[in-house]
């Protein structure tokens, strides 16, 4: 007799160059990790300041750069995912290798544990609002890499993270993920503000159009019947 249970939506890697080491898993729905995490994320996990445990969730995300891993950090949160993500990367030269493989990574992570857009909604929008910064993200679990990043980002920095890096980092994790991705900051004078209000915004819309849409179990979302190519 076959079972009802949805099946799981992880993935887990590790992701190795000459600039970057990284060890990521990723579920989708919260909860557990996936069996095959790597052993080096079982000891970090808990550790750090962008850490946080409850009924639903596990979240611990370690880049190197503090600011990154805040936005990370919020990213999992909102979307209701489980992540750990370790990084030991070439910060002695800058913090673009770092911050670009982090998100590929994650990207790339989203993709394998997503499987497909059969069954989902495959679209989503959000606002969201932090204090006088305002943002909205709208996605479509396409297939179709393309991004469309407009944050309006005055400083050189936020802690250790190049303003510049920001919306590099969004596009970076719609082209590994093969989503169609439209992030605006439509309001606000913190950068701070508007960076977070940003990635809160994704957070929301990837929840709402990786939603299961009971009744429509292995159907293909789109007039094509295809999203595979």
């Amino acid at each position: 007799m076959g079972s009802d249970k949805p099946s799981q939506r992880w993935a887990a890697f590790a992701r190795d160059t000459n600039e970057t080491k990284i060890q990521l898993a990723l579920n989708l729905d919260g909860g557990e990790f996936p069996p095959n995490t790597d052993s080096r994320l079982a000891t970090a996990v808990g550790e750090g300041h962008a850490s946080q445990s409850s009924q639903s969730q596990t979240i611990s995300v370690n880049t190197g750069i503090g600011f990154l891993d805040h936005m990370l950090h919020a990213l999992a949160k909102h979307a209701g995912w489980s992540l750990a993500l370790m990084c030991k990367g070439d910060l002695h030269i800058d913090d673009h290798h770092t911050a670009e493989d982090c998100c590929i990574a994650l990207g790339y992570a989203f993709a394998q544990a997503l499987g497909g857009a059969s069954g989902l909604a495959r679209f989503g929008s959000a606002y969201a609002p932090l204090d006088e910064a305002l943002s909205r993200a709208v996605v479509d679990l396409s297939n179709r890499p393309f991004s469309v990043v407009e944050l309006g980002l005055a400083r050189e920095k936020i802690g250790d993270l190049s303003c510049e890096m920001i919306p590099h980092c969004l596009q970076s994790f719609a082209q590994a993920a093969r989503l169609t991705l439209h992030v605006d900051c439509l309001r606000g004078q913190n950068d701070h503000h508007r960076a977070e209000s940003a990635f809160k915004a994704l957070a929301v819309a990837l929840r709402i159009a990786t939603t299961r849409i009971p009744g429509k179990e292995g159907e293909v979302p789109s007039t094509k019947g295809t999203l595979s190519v």
